[in-house]
Protein backbone atom coordinates (compact mmCIF):
# COMPACT_ATOMS: atom_id res chain seq x y z
CA UNK A 1 0.00 0.00 0.00
CA UNK A 2 1.76 3.07 -0.87
CA UNK A 3 1.60 5.97 1.39
CA UNK A 4 1.27 9.87 1.05
CA UNK A 5 3.34 10.84 3.91
CA UNK A 6 5.90 13.24 3.42
CA UNK A 7 6.56 14.17 6.73
CA UNK A 8 9.38 17.06 7.09
CA UNK A 9 11.34 17.95 10.14
CA UNK A 10 9.76 20.30 12.27
CA UNK A 11 11.11 20.50 15.87
CA UNK A 12 14.06 19.65 18.24
CA UNK A 13 12.82 20.58 21.73
CA UNK A 14 14.97 21.56 24.06
CA UNK A 15 13.87 20.33 28.42
CA UNK A 16 15.54 23.29 29.88
CA UNK A 17 14.99 24.71 33.65
CA UNK A 18 14.26 28.20 32.48
CA UNK A 19 12.68 28.70 28.97
CA UNK A 20 13.59 32.62 28.81
CA UNK A 21 17.01 32.17 30.26
CA UNK A 22 17.96 29.34 27.70
CA UNK A 23 16.40 31.42 25.00
CA UNK A 24 18.65 34.25 25.59
CA UNK A 25 21.67 32.20 26.36
CA UNK A 26 21.37 30.60 23.07
CA UNK A 27 21.26 34.12 21.53
CA UNK A 28 24.35 35.42 22.90
CA UNK A 29 26.07 32.50 23.00
CA UNK A 30 25.47 31.02 19.37
CA UNK A 31 24.15 33.87 17.49
CA UNK A 32 20.79 32.54 16.75
CA UNK A 33 17.37 34.70 16.45
CA UNK A 34 14.57 34.68 18.94
CA UNK A 35 11.57 33.66 16.81
CA UNK A 36 9.33 33.60 19.73
CA UNK A 37 8.64 33.50 23.81
CA UNK A 38 5.19 33.02 24.79
CA UNK A 39 3.94 34.98 27.92
CA UNK A 40 4.07 32.10 29.98
CA UNK A 41 7.79 31.88 29.21
CA UNK A 42 6.89 27.99 28.98
CA UNK A 43 7.78 27.52 25.19
CA UNK A 44 10.27 29.70 23.31
CA UNK A 45 11.61 29.24 19.80
CA UNK A 46 14.77 29.71 17.68
CA UNK A 47 15.36 30.72 13.76
CA UNK A 48 17.46 27.87 12.53
CA UNK A 49 17.04 27.53 8.85
CA UNK A 50 14.33 24.50 7.48
CA UNK A 51 13.47 23.06 11.38
CA UNK A 52 13.38 25.34 14.90
CA UNK A 53 14.85 24.79 18.34
CA UNK A 54 12.26 25.01 20.81
CA UNK A 55 12.57 25.11 24.56
CA UNK A 56 10.27 23.82 27.56
CA UNK A 57 10.37 23.26 31.21
CA UNK A 58 11.99 19.75 32.14
CA UNK A 59 9.11 19.68 34.28
CA UNK A 60 5.92 19.07 32.52
CA UNK A 61 3.05 18.72 34.44
CA UNK A 62 0.94 17.80 31.33
CA UNK A 63 2.67 14.69 29.52
CA UNK A 64 5.00 13.62 33.06
CA UNK A 65 2.34 10.92 33.74
CA UNK A 66 1.53 9.94 29.91
CA UNK A 67 4.99 9.91 28.59
CA UNK A 68 7.62 9.77 31.34
CA UNK A 69 9.49 12.10 33.36
CA UNK A 70 12.82 14.01 31.77
CA UNK A 71 15.65 12.38 32.85
CA UNK A 72 18.31 15.33 34.29
CA UNK A 73 22.04 13.96 34.67
CA UNK A 74 23.11 14.24 38.17
CA UNK A 75 26.58 15.14 37.97
CA UNK A 76 28.78 16.12 34.98
CA UNK A 77 30.55 12.89 34.41
CA UNK A 78 26.86 12.13 33.11
CA UNK A 79 25.27 13.75 30.13
CA UNK A 80 21.86 14.00 28.59
CA UNK A 81 21.13 11.48 25.65
CA UNK A 82 21.01 14.33 23.19
CA UNK A 83 23.68 16.15 21.92
CA UNK A 84 23.27 19.64 20.11
CA UNK A 85 25.01 20.07 16.86
CA UNK A 86 25.57 23.51 15.15
CA UNK A 87 27.71 24.48 11.59
CA UNK A 88 30.22 27.45 11.41
CA UNK A 89 32.33 28.66 9.12
CA UNK A 90 34.95 29.80 12.12
CA UNK A 91 34.84 27.69 14.63
CA UNK A 92 37.45 29.00 17.04
CA UNK A 93 35.39 32.36 17.06
CA UNK A 94 32.08 30.99 17.45
CA UNK A 95 33.59 28.58 20.35
CA UNK A 96 34.94 31.61 22.19
CA UNK A 97 31.80 33.93 21.64
CA UNK A 98 29.95 30.67 23.51
CA UNK A 99 32.23 30.67 26.23
CA UNK A 100 32.37 34.55 26.60
CA UNK A 101 28.57 34.49 27.03
CA UNK A 102 28.23 31.61 29.25
CA UNK A 103 28.87 28.20 27.78
CA UNK A 104 30.79 25.92 30.15
CA UNK A 105 34.01 25.08 28.33
CA UNK A 106 34.27 21.10 27.82
CA UNK A 107 36.73 20.70 24.61
CA UNK A 108 38.59 23.45 22.79
CA UNK A 109 38.16 23.17 19.15
CA UNK A 110 40.28 20.96 16.79
CA UNK A 111 40.91 19.16 13.64
CA UNK A 112 39.30 15.93 13.79
CA UNK A 113 40.64 12.97 11.45
CA UNK A 114 37.52 13.24 9.59
CA UNK A 115 38.20 16.53 8.01
CA UNK A 116 36.29 18.74 10.61
CA UNK A 117 37.09 21.03 13.12
CA UNK A 118 35.46 20.64 16.33
CA UNK A 119 34.52 22.02 19.97
CA UNK A 120 33.08 21.09 22.66
CA UNK A 121 30.85 23.62 25.19
CA UNK A 122 27.85 22.49 28.01
CA UNK A 123 24.70 25.45 27.76
CA UNK A 124 23.56 26.27 31.03
CA UNK A 125 21.33 23.12 31.59
CA UNK A 126 24.47 21.03 30.81
CA UNK A 127 23.35 19.82 27.63
CA UNK A 128 26.80 18.96 25.12
CA UNK A 129 26.49 21.44 22.27
CA UNK A 130 28.93 20.28 19.38
CA UNK A 131 30.37 23.41 17.48
CA UNK A 132 32.13 22.01 14.56
CA UNK A 133 32.70 22.99 10.81
CA UNK A 134 30.60 21.69 7.57
CA UNK A 135 31.40 18.73 6.17
CA UNK A 136 30.30 17.93 2.79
Amino acid sequence: MASNLNPKYAYTVVYVKDVAKSISFYAKAFGYHVRRLDESHRWGELESGQTTIAFTPAKQHETDELTGKVQIPQSERERNPVEVCFDYSDVDAAYKRAVENGAMAVSEPEQKEWGQKVGYVRDIDGIVVRMGSHVS
